[in-house]
């Protein structure tokens, strides 16, 4: 097999046996600890252990910490995730019947509250700077670049020389910055969301994977949903999980959608956009999916 085709193998296996096994019964597997990630077995196991800890089964169980521990000592991506779900992580693999993907305006305005015009927000947009951060803007893309979305997606960054009220970090002033998104003519909306929100909808990106490309399964794609908000939040990697959750909610969360060229308007379309707790400094991320042959769809990072 490929090294992709391996990789897919042990996240379905570790997924199955998450799904369909105890952990009782899974212990074993953890009974002997590695000493180098390139052992076969390890990168399904390190998998695994991401699994359990989203289904809540990693507690109490000594081989498997263990095991975890020393996944985190030979430098493991998934070794520095936390060894159960958050309370920001509440939504992760919920599916709430009626409740799918943002498609429509009048779908995302149904769900959150709109920003209304604002004047004041149009007219801080015009002296935004673009501030380009290739490395950052990788990271923020990497759930939907991981799971296959049509078309790489678009992350910008922005600083402003004035604060910005959170009143107008609304459609007004994000239709007036530099981004492809949003340029031409369409409907626009943009609405108040939640750090928890946004969250999930990157692990959903990442986990399910997009019509021509592969799920990553849970592990992963807890891994990429937490380094796409730490890139939109422009944190280093050093900060604790539970204290980037604290700053989350000191950032201003907005959700658009666009009737504009840029999106595909078919299987999903996402837009969020940030402000930061200074008001000076916004992150915009874009993204669109499809099943159909069309301009930019077979476009891929």
């Amino acid at each position: 097999m490929s090294c992709d085709e391996e990789a897919r193998d042990a996240v379905e296996t570790a997924a199955r046996l998450a799904r369909t096994e105890p952990v009782r019964s899974l212990e074993p597997l953890f009974g002997e600890l590695p000493d180098d990630l390139g052992r076969p077995g390890v990168e399904m196991r390190a998998c695994l252990l991401g699994e359990l800890a989203l289904v809540g089964a990693r507690a109490g169980a000594p081989q498997l910490d263990a095991y975890a521990q020393r996944l985190r000592g030979l430098g493991h991506p998934l070794g520095r995730l936390p060894d159960q779900r958050l309370d920001i992580e509440h939504r992760f693999m919920v599916r709430v019947r009626g409740l799918g993907s943002v498609k429509t305006a009048q779908q995302l305005r149904s769900r959150f509250p709109e920003v209304p015009p604002s004047d004041t927000g149009a007219a801080a947009a015009w002296p935004a700077v673009g501030v380009p951060d290739d490395t950052r803007a990788r990271a923020a893309a990497r759930p939907f670049t991981a799971g296959g979305w049509a078309r790489t997606p678009e992350v910008r960054f922005f600083a402003l020389p004035a604060p910005l009220g959170p009143g107008d970090f609304g459609m007004s002033f994000l239709e007036r910055l530099s981004v492809d998104c949003l340029r031409g003519d369409g409907t626009r909306v943009a609405c108040v969301t939640t750090p928890d929100d946004v969250l999930n909808e990157l692990f959903s990106a990442a986990c399910y994977g997009g019509v021509g490309g592969h799920g990553q399964g849970g592990a992963y794609a807890r891994l990429f949903a937490w380094d796409s908000l730490y890139a939109l939040m422009g944190l280093p990697d050093r900060v604790p999980f539970l204290e980037a959750a604290r700053r989350a909610a000191d950032h201003r969360w907005v959700r658009f959608i666009a009737s504009t060229p840029w999106f595909h308007h078919d299987t999903a379309d996402l837009g969020l956009a940030v402000l930061d707790p200074s008001r000076t400094r916004v992150a915009v991320l874009a993204a669109t999916d499809t099943d159909v042959t069309a301009p930019g769809a077979s476009e891929r990072p």
